[in-house]
């Protein structure tokens, strides 16, 4: 109602006549889902979120991000490889193979880049308490959809997994990728108005080699 009545910015306006589209109530609603979508995506909060993000890019909405599990989730300091088997890959793999499943059979993935990524790799070496530091110099990157050229492995490590061995791709890449497959460019030059850092790796980002 105060939306009606008030002077409210374009992107406050955009922000609440979204969070009042049912559609986009219904996308959110995902635990009152049909019983087949909720088995095949998983009924916790990975399904769910993913299931959601479904659900929103069906109902319109241009950039969803997906936190997968809770702060902190993947910060594998102690006991790394139990963790990942048990708690963290399981319900990651169902719900982005549902995702990606769901988003083909519906004719939406070639429209839609799915961009899966932490911001750091762990550390090659295990710590006494099996756990795993941060790590900036190698870390796994997916992409798919988009129109991308899909089942691709790009780049190499070291056999220890520290370093990149060839075809080393770096975040300019990634944002170059992006910006080709969203603005369909392959040299992106816009809004002058951007700090002086982010202008700069906006403008020379070049998509990853053989991918976009």
């Amino acid at each position: 109602q105060a939306a009606q009545t008030e002077k409210f910015d374009r992107f406050r306006e955009s922000a609440i006549s979204m969070l009042v589209d049912p559609k986009v109530h219904h996308a959110l609603d995902v635990t009152h889902a049909e019983d087949r979508e909720q088995e095949r995506y998983g009924r916790n909060a990975f399904g769910w979120s993913l299931l959601m993000a479904r659900r929103l890019v069906s109902a319109g909405v241009n950039l969803v991000q997906v936190n997968l599990g809770n702060n902190e989730s993947w910060d594998t300091h102690d006991n790394n490889f139990p963790l990942l088997k048990d708690c963290l890959f399981p319900p990651t793999d169902q719900a982005l193979s549902a995702l990606l499943d769901d988003l083909g059979e519906r004719g939406l993935l070639d429209d839609t880049l799915i961009v899966m990524c932490g911001e750091m790799g762990r550390t090659p070496k295990l710590q006494k308490n099996g756990g795993r530091n941060h790590w900036g110099r190698l870390a796994p990157l997916m992409l798919a959809g988009g129109g991308l050229r899909m089942g691709q492995v790009i780049g190499q490590s070291s056999p220890d997994a520290g370093e990149p061995a060839s075809d080393p791709v770096t975040t300019e890449n990634l944002i170059g990728t992006i910006m080709h497959t969203l603005l369909d460019v392959g040299e992106v030059r816009l809004m002058e108005n951007l700090p002086r850092d982010v202008h700069r790796v906006v403008t020379s980002a070049r998509p990853i080699k053989g991918l976009a």
